[in-house]
């Protein structure tokens, strides 16, 4: 009962498995993400793409709207032209024991811990006419983000909860997520069908369009995307196998910016660019509005071609270019070695308009209609200061899913990951000094390179009710040779509204 009272969102995962139904077999249909089931437009599923789901002749297949079972809690409207619903996501986590000779202010804790957190999300959009060549939306998101990470979210680059607010002191008050304009800009008459998302509710978009956002957003909403590994209330759960571990994307404590970005979306391929603000101090609550000084630029290319012949599959070119009040970690270490610094002290050395760039590379291909395979490579400088997503300045990530439907469970999936983080000799060498980063920081380091293995299997209760059981393996926790393995085992409820 004390875990109850403690943990609300353990609480959640007790309550849904009591008011669920025995969940039997349903129509055969092919399992999405809640991220591509729910924005596809911004993921670039297509025509082509979409065609290649349709049987010739114009049949109806078992995955059409017509067969394809529930997977809200309440059905919604099909022509509105807003969009309402809602999302709740529970996970809980512990931790076994493991080896460690000594931790630092930032390690991850070498000790048995468990810890539940729970983000709550109301969607709200609204078009402004019928248009499908001129289109308009309004979107409006509100949040609520409780909970706590294990060991405060500190002492991994791949920490095990993406939920996880970095800041457990922002507390779990609701917040605006997001808000903003979203135009369509149609540069044909001919048009294709979209699944209705709270990012565009509009159900048809010109084939050949550029799109237009502005306003608060979390980036990894439209740039990044991956079908098999961008979704934490579905997928996997670990920071650096759901986004680029090496891609410092701006954003405040909880994931947001302030900004623009414009794409063009073709048949088979899209281009897309945004100027995002970036936070005052590392994984900072707080943004530089002085744009001159402190923005984070960000492109990708994204073509929309398989590798194997008749089968789906889709490749994206990343790069990233930020300016901010950002620290470099060789002056850090001279400073501290030269005996200015009583220890080592990146922000100390902090300089106005500081630059950090890298790259990114995501692919994911279709093997089997109900396996596919998928991957990214992610690099940066890695000179500067890890400024607000996580220390990674290099990662390499391979991973693969399997839908249920040979079991008849269509919407149930089974997968693995594994990643590998890195961080560049002088990143080492300030951590090795006794350096603090925002996320790491043991005393001392005997770097190896941080190797994470997660698993899962999520299972389709009833309408929007999922649950997932989830097993990961850190090797070198924090890049640390003398601690570890670690052991996190999870459990989650989700539910879509």
């Amino acid at each position: 009962m004390y875990i109850l009272f403690k943990d609300p969102g353990f609480a959640l995962v007790l309550f849904s498995l009591l008011v669920s139904p025995a969940a039997g077999p349903s129509a055969k249909h092919e399992s999405r993400s809640a991220l591509e089931r729910t924005a596809s437009v911004s993921t670039g599923l297509t025509a082509q793409t979409r065609a290649q789901d349709e049987p010739a002749g114009g049949a109806t297949s078992p995955a059409s709207p017509a067969h394809a079972p529930l997977l809200t809690m309440f059905e919604r409207p099909e022509d509105a032209r807003y969009w309402i619903s809602g999302q709740a996501n529970a996970i809980f986590q512990g931790r076994i024991p493991f080896h460690s000779p000594y931790q630092g202010t930032n390690s991850f804790r070498n000790s048995a811990e468990y810890k539940t957190s729970i983000v709550e999300t109301l969607y709200t959009a609204l078009r402004r006419n019928r248009s499908v060549r001129y289109n308009t939306d309004f979107v409006f998101d509100l949040e609520s983000a409780g909970g706590r990470g294990l060991s405060e979210a500190l002492g991994l680059a791949g920490f095990t909860n993406l939920d996880v607010v970095r800041n457990p002191n922002l507390g779990s008050k609701p917040y605006i997520a997001r808000y903003g304009v979203h135009q369509v800009i149609g540069l044909t008459d001919k048009s294709s069908a979209q699944g209705a998302n709270m990012f565009s509710p509009a159900r048809e978009v010109p084939e050949q369009r550029i799109e237009l956002r502005i306003g608060k957003m979390t980036l990894p909403d439209f740039f990044d995307v991956n079908s098999a590994g961008s979704d934490s209330h579905l997928q996997f759960m670990n920071w650096t196998v759901d986004n680029n571990g090496a891609w410092d994307y701006a954003a405040d404590t909880r994931g947001y910016t302030v900004g623009g970005m414009a794409e063009y979306d073709d048949r088979m391929w899209s281009i897309r660019y945004g100027l995002f603000a970036m936070p005052t101090v590392a994984n900072g609550i707080d943004m530089d509005w002085a744009f001159s000084r402190a923005h984070a630029q960000n492109g990708e290319f994204e073509l929309r071609k398989g590798w194997l012949p008749t089968r789906k599959g889709t490749s994206r070119l990343l790069f990233y270019a930020n300016r901010a009040h950002m620290g470099s970690y060789r002056e850090a270490v001279r400073a501290y070695l030269a005996g200015d610094d009583a220890r080592p002290m990146i922000t100390a050395h902090e300089h106005l308009g500081a630059l950090k760039y890298g790259f990114g590379y995501n692919v994911e291909q279709e093997l089997t209609a109900n396996l596919q395979v998928f991957g990214r490579f992610g690099w940066n400088e890695g000179q500067h200061e890890s400024f607000a997503y996580t220390e990674v300045d290099q990662t390499v990530e391979a991973g693969a899913d399997y839908t249920g439907a040979r079991w008849r469970r269509p919407q149930d999936k089974v997968a693995i990951a594994a990643v590998s983080n890195a961080i560049k000799r002088d990143h080492q060498e300030y951590l090795r000094l006794g350096g603090l980063g925002f996320l790491l920081g043991d005393g001392n380091l005997n770097y190896g390179r941080e190797n994470i293995v997660e698993s899962y299997y999520t299972w389709h209760g009833w309408r929007g009710l999922f649950y997932s059981v989830d097993v990961q393996h850190i090797g070198d926790p924090g890049y640390n040779r003398d601690r570890g393995p670690a052991w996190v085992g999870s459990v989650r409820t989700h539910v879509d509204f």
